[in-house]
């Protein structure tokens, strides 16, 4: 899925050498806010057994957000699932968020609530090769979707509400964005708390009750 505002499409090295820069450089933004890494449940033979059912490849950026802290909930709002888990498991949130948000009826919405019209797509589907992926959610009703088959990191943030916005970026930009406190969820969506992130672990028994911990002083 490619958006038709993204102009000319660059040559491939030139294009990927790119995407890695940006990738490398917010991943370790992001995990300099975040903090010393835990990796309690990574395991590559997971992530194999996810992209085989699901027919893509997440990216790379992601992936080693998601070993290095999940099941996680991040700035009190946004979690983060793990395929390894079970628990939490990302492969069961995916396949369930894809097949809700397939069965919205999207020719009956309205001209302003439909993401086609309002982002200028030519097409909107869930859970195939070219369409979009859920990948993270808040707490909040927000859920940040992935275009697979975009030639250059894209994202549809949805903000529970039928409010849509569109992010030409990687996840790991994405994040750090938001966790700086800009509107990644749409106008007014800022979900910024001054001083370290708040991270907190995922129960994973019923009567597990985890305890909240912070990352590093970040000079806000």
């Amino acid at each position: 899925m490619t958006h038709p505002s993204l102009g000319p499409p660059l040559r491939a090295e030139t294009c990927a050498y790119t995407i890695e820069v940006a990738m490398t450089d917010y991943l370790d933004a992001v995990m300099a806010m975040l903090g010393e890494t835990q990796n309690r449940y990574a395991d590559p033979s997971a992530w194999d057994r996810l992209h085989a059912q699901l027919g893509v490849q997440l990216p790379s950026d992601y992936r080693t957000l998601v070993d290095a802290y999940a099941p996680i909930e991040l700035n009190g709002h946004l979690y983060l699932s793990h395929p390894a888990t079970e628990r939490w498991n990302l492969g069961h949130w995916i396949r369930d968020t894809v097949r809700a948000w397939s069965e919205v009826p999207w020719d009956d919405l309205d001209a302003d609530e439909d993401p086609r019209l309002l982002l200028g797509l030519r097409e909107l589907s869930f859970g195939t090769r070219e369409g979009l992926w859920p990948i993270a959610s808040t707490d909040r009703g927000e859920t940040i979707f992935l275009a697979a088959g975009a030639d250059t990191p894209w994202l549809l943030v949805e903000d529970g509400e039928g409010g849509w916005s569109q992010h030409h970026m990687s996840f790991t930009e994405w994040l750090y964005r938001y966790l700086v406190g800009e509107n990644m969820a749409g106008p007014h969506s800022s979900a910024f708390y001054p001083g370290p992130v708040q991270l907190r672990r995922l129960p994973m028994t019923a009567a597990e009750r985890p305890e909240p911990w912070h990352g590093p002083d970040r000079g806000m």
